[in-house]
């Protein structure tokens, strides 16, 4: 298998880099992340309301990679605020990427200004912070409230279904690398003819062909999965190329599917 995690990146606004793969790890078990590193994978996504930071944190110990090669990112919840530990929840010196888990109960500013002291005592590698589940509007609030700490990341719903193309815009207007999450549709749209037909024409599954969409859109890229077997597909996806006539069909898509929190990127701004 390619070494995407290490030499498929996306650069980041801090000038860090960040594999464009990676592994969700909301409900499933620690061996899907034992999986997943065994595989090649490189980046492990966890938050701390999915009660499974210790155990991701004890998997990347075990598994003997050296801890510089593996990206681990974390989200603080907003019922945290700014009771911000990332690196003992994970008991590690530190994170990778640190993120707002949302924009919904309010504490923005607050939460932001708490997370930008961690990222000064260096809790998370190289200053890296950003923000999930914030759509264009968040992010403008956010700029204007603090103008020298751009989000290096938003993490989002995002697939052919789910386009948000003025957020997705903003995010590459201001330099900030969106991270796609439920990039498969929790399974609703594997079957979906336009996407099959398209899978068929370059022998891949209709998952590899939305993480390859979503790769090839620039995002990052973190679909879950608990089945080894499913978690090495998905990584086969570094050998082929999406036709730009067949990208227009899959950006035609769009029917703002969304799989997951819905109503959470209409959150009123609450700073």
């Amino acid at each position: 298998m390619e070494r995407f995690s290490l030499q498929t990146v996306k650069k980041l606004l801090n000038g860090r880099t960040l594999p464009v793969l990676g592994l969700g790890t909301y409900r499933v078990a620690r061996e899907a992340v034992r999986a997943s590193l065994d595989r090649g994978y490189r980046l492990i996504d966890t938050a701390s309301c999915y009660d499974n930071e210790e155990e991701v944190g004890q998997e990347v110990k075990k598994s003997g990679i050296p801890r510089e090669e593996i990206f681990v990112v974390t989200k603080v919840s907003r019922r945290q605020h700014t009771q911000l530990t990332p690196h003992l929840s994970l008991d590690m010196d530190y994170v990778d990427l640190y993120l707002m888990h949302s924009p919904e109960g309010g504490k923005v500013l607050e939460t932001w200004d708490t997370m930008i002291q961690l990222k000064e005592q260096g809790l998370t590698r190289q200053m890296t912070i950003g923000v999930a589940n914030f759509n264009a509007s968040h992010l403008k609030h956010l700029k204007e409230a603090r103008p020298g700490h751009v989000p290096v990341v938003n993490q989002i719903e995002i697939h052919p279904f789910l386009a948000w193309d003025e957020c997705v815009s903003y995010c590459e207007e201001e330099g900030i690398a969106v991270m796609a999450y439920s990039p498969l549709t929790k399974g609703r749209k594997l079957r979906d003819p336009s996407l099959c037909k398209i899978a068929e024409k370059y022998g891949k599954t209709a998952a590899q062909v939305m993480i390859r969409w979503s790769l090839q859109r620039g995002f990052i890229c973190i679909p879950k999965s608990s089945s080894g077997e499913r978690i090495a597909e998905n990584a086969n996806i570094f050998d082929f190329d999406i036709s730009d006539q067949d990208m227009k069909i899959l950006n035609g898509l769009d029917e703002h599917l969304i799989t997951d929190w819905p109503g959470i990127m209409n959150t009123p701004w609450e700073p």
